[in-house]
């Protein structure tokens, strides 16, 4: 019995560790995403403070051409994120899975031991109707 229940202890620790990195990715994803948005806003402002939006041009500003490959880093980045993303969602879930596993096969032994209890209870108070009966 203890050593389910240090597993399902165990189980439930990686089930917790399981969520915070899942929300650490996302965390991340969303933050990359911001500052991309942010290099946007910043380029577009760029452009239209030189006038020029064509990126071959020669006077195309610098600040505009490193905060594109900025953007795009940080693009690729969360792109890259979201396939850890999945395979943490599928740890997650397959970490929820063994929990539940650990937790029902508990549930099923303290079944066993109420029902076990519940007979033995009722055998004692069969053979205390018995004796009293037997004394009359």
């Amino acid at each position: 019995m203890k050593t389910r229940e240090s597993l399902i202890r165990l189980k439930r620790f990686q089930v917790d560790d399981k969520r915070r990195q899942l929300s650490q990715i996302e965390s991340m994803i969303a933050e990359f995403n911001r500052m991309a948005d942010e290099l946007d806003d910043q380029i577009k402002s760029e452009q239209e403070r030189v006038g020029i939006t064509d990126v071959s041009h020669f006077a195309y500003p610098t600040f505009a051409k490193a905060a594109a490959t900025r953007r795009d880093n940080l693009r690729n980045s969360a792109h890259e994120l979201n396939d850890q993303l999945e395979r943490a969602r599928d740890e997650l879930n397959e970490a929820i899975e063994e929990l539940k596993k650990f937790e029902q096969l508990e549930e099923r032994d303290q079944q066993r031991e109420r029902t076990a209890q519940e007979l033995a209870e009722q055998d004692q108070m069969d053979e205390i109707a018995g004796r009293a009966h037997a004394l009359k």
